[in-house]
């Protein structure tokens, strides 16, 4: 990526602002996402910057969000990646997918899984032991992901409106017709709308009763979440890759026995 005064263009600086905050997070985390410094990397005053972004903490936001599609992207790819012709374990491939791709865009991205579940005001990634929410995490459960809708045009080139999430395009290129009783998932994180969705696929198939789908979306999430954490920040992260995805593939096999 190319900093200095002239790395974008007339009406980009928003753009060019979170661009460099990826980059940053990318190798430092959250810690290195100042907005001061930013603009500097970028060689723009402050105060340009305050009209795009009122403080940190909404440039950090803008930036999870970013990352949150790009671990989305990430399970996508895992989604995509095999396509049994039987409904029942189609469904059950989504799933496994789901959790596999959490875990392995956190591991190999920790700059930036940290800084998706990052706590401005405390300071504090999720996984500090604080127990507190991050704004990225608190939109994953809430009708507030518009807020983070990264600013940029899909393949198409069209601009995502606020209201659209990675869910839908995933519902129209990989997921079969749904029963029209399950809620469209929409304004949540696509990560968590990915989650979501492959449990009701999961209903669908007939491979999970709808009295077992209820809330297991925080039980996935809290398994695959804590998993990472560990191999991240915890005592599995001097074990090697190969040893890691084993162990994931036992987390994300074992979770999805539980629920079934």
């Amino acid at each position: 990526m190319v900093s200095g005064k002239n790395s974008y263009h007339h009406g980009d600086l928003r753009r060019s602002l979170i661009d460099e905050g990826l980059a940053v997070t990318r190798t430092q985390g959250p810690q290195g996402l100042g907005l001061r410094a930013v603009t500097r990397r970028v060689g723009v005053s402050a105060n340009a910057a305050y009209r795009h972004f009122a403080n940190q903490q909404a440039l950090v936001a803008a930036v999870a969000g970013e990352i949150l599609e790009k671990m989305a992207e990430q399970m996508r790819t895992f989604m995509a990646a095999e396509m049994p012709s039987d409904p029942r374990a189609l469904a059950r491939h989504r799933l496994r997918a789901v959790g596999l791709g959490y875990i392995t865009f956190a591991v190999s991205e920790p700059g930036w899984f940290e800084t998706a579940f990052f706590d401005v005001e405390r300071g504090e990634s999720e996984g500090g032991g604080t127990g507190e929410r991050s704004a990225a995490d608190s939109n994953a459960a809430s009708p507030n992901y518009s807020d983070t809708v990264p600013d940029h045009s899909d393949a198409s080139g069209t601009v995502p409106d606020h209201h659209s999430t990675a869910a839908a395009s995933v519902e129209r290129e990989l997921v079969p017709k749904r029963n029209d009783a399950l809620p469209v998932h929409v304004d949540m994180a696509p990560p968590f709308a990915l989650l979501v969705g492959a449990l009701d696929d999961m209903v669908v198939a007939g491979t999970l009763s709808a009295a077992r789908r209820e809330g297991a979306e925080w039980s996935c999430w809290s398994s695959v979440h804590g998993f990472a954490e560990l191999v991240v920040h915890g005592p599995l992260q001097r074990q090697d890759s190969g040893e890691v995805m084993r162990l994931a593939e036992r987390v994300v096999d074992d979770i999805i026995a539980g629920i079934v």
